[in-house]
């Protein structure tokens, strides 16, 4: 990966690393390690093991303080949306890690850089990178910046479409996902899409895969019925 390429990452997420080699190998996917005939371990796949653990510690341990009173089954379902793959794959678009993704050629072709699973495997790499890298303390404030910081507006979004049909029951209104354009070579596709209420567009929104591009409008949907 070049220089430039690597300063503009750390620069975007705030983290510098002392040692550069466990963010390449952090933002190196098997398919990349396994066209280019490394060894098996000079992946992200050991880094994204560790990554996942120190989550799970800093997301219980923020549930824990700010949540006095919940049962331990209430904590265990909120930390299961928090550091799902979804929710982490947001967190990491915040921040385009898909653009420093080292992928196969074949991966990359396919549209891997905006898939899910790549995105939060390689955001918790990224985690156990800083980890070994800076400590604890410096590994909690890259969550805390990342993924825990505006928690409830992320989940709100993965959870749009949902939300939204349950408004919408609940005043008893008509409403549809209209497709309105696809564009773009199949590897590299986008979607635009309506949301219309009653007949009418309320809010539209452009995704790479008509999914995504549903979850947006929805979300847009969301926060225009929560001003009006």
């Amino acid at each position: 990966m070049k220089q430039e390429k690597l300063l503009e990452f750390q620069k975007k997420t705030g983290y510098e690393f002392k040692n550069v080699e466990l963010l390449i190998t952090a933002l190196t996917h098997s398919s990349y390690s396994n066209e280019n005939r490394l060894k098996k371990y000079m992946c992200n796949e050991r880094l994204e093991f560790l990554g996942d653990a120190v989550l799970e510690l800093v997301s219980s341990e923020q549930i824990y303080k700010d949540n006095p009173t919940k049962p331990e089954g209430d904590m265990t379902r909120m930390r299961a949306s928090w550091v799902c793959e979804p929710t982490l794959a947001l967190c990491a678009r915040d921040i385009d890690l898909g653009e420093y993704v080292m992928l196969g050629r074949g991966e990359d072709l396919t549209g891997g850089r905006e898939r899910d699973s790549i995105l939060s495997d390689t955001l918790e790499a990224t985690i156990g990178a800083v980890y070994l890298d800076g400590g604890f303390e410096k590994a909690k404030e890259y969550i805390d910046r990342h993924i825990l910081k505006d928690i409830e507006n992320k989940k709100l979004f993965y959870d749009s479409k949902t939300i939204l049909q349950e408004i919408v029951q609940g005043e008893h209104l008509e409403m549809e996902y209209e497709l309105l354009k696809e564009e773009g070579p199949d590897h590299n596709k986008s979607f635009t899409v309506a949301v219309n209420i009653n007949g009418e567009r309320l809010t539209t929104a452009t995704g790479r895969t008509k999914k995504k591009a549903e979850q947006s409008a929805a979300y847009q949907a969301i926060l225009k019925f929560h001003k009006s």
